[in-house]
């Protein structure tokens, strides 16, 4: 099962959930599809779709998952990485209204590099990065470590001043 988090933001993100229609529509994606939309208003014949459900329900689904495709958001992403899933990260980007800047693409860039998901910026890169998610062995986060403790900070700090 994928699930598919869009978090709470109010600006629409159906940038991604269009082109998930799409690779399951050409049989990319043949398994099914869970996605908690927050906002995003969208209807699909090809996934399940919910607003916003209790935390403890969606943390279910996020155990039950074998992949999640997840917006920008750190709490979504690490939320995601702490169950060590597979997760596919994808920024909301301010050119598409989806958000007021573009700092998820830095957040996307900086969760990638160390090799905690895998971060696109474009929806074209999806279906690559649904392949390359299969062989993906992500690198374990440890809020234990300094340095991930540093990164949350930075990240933190960087918001703060938006």
């Amino acid at each position: 099962m994928i699930l598919v988090l869009l978090g709470t933001q109010n600006n629409s993100f159906h940038r991604l959930l269009k082109k998930l229609d799409e690779l399951i529509e050409n049989k990319v994606i043949d398994e099914k599809v869970l996605v908690q939309s927050g906002y995003t208003k969208y209807e699909s014949k090809n996934m399940k779709i919910f607003d916003l459900i209790p935390q403890e329900e969606l943390e279910r689904y996020q155990q039950q998952a074998d992949l999640i495709i997840t917006h920008g958001g750190v709490g979504s992403i690490i939320s995601s990485i702490r169950k060590d899933k597979k997760v596919i990260a994808v920024a909301r980007l301010h050119k598409y209204h989806e958000h007021v800047n573009d700092h998820q693409k830095q957040i996307v860039e900086l969760f990638d590099k160390k090799g905690y998901v895998i971060g696109i910026n474009d929806v074209n890169e999806l279906e690559k990065a649904i392949i390359e998610a299969q062989n993906f062995i992500p690198v374990k986060y440890d809020t234990s470590k300094k340095e991930n403790s540093k990164i949350l900070k930075i990240i933190e700090e960087y918001i703060n001043t938006i």
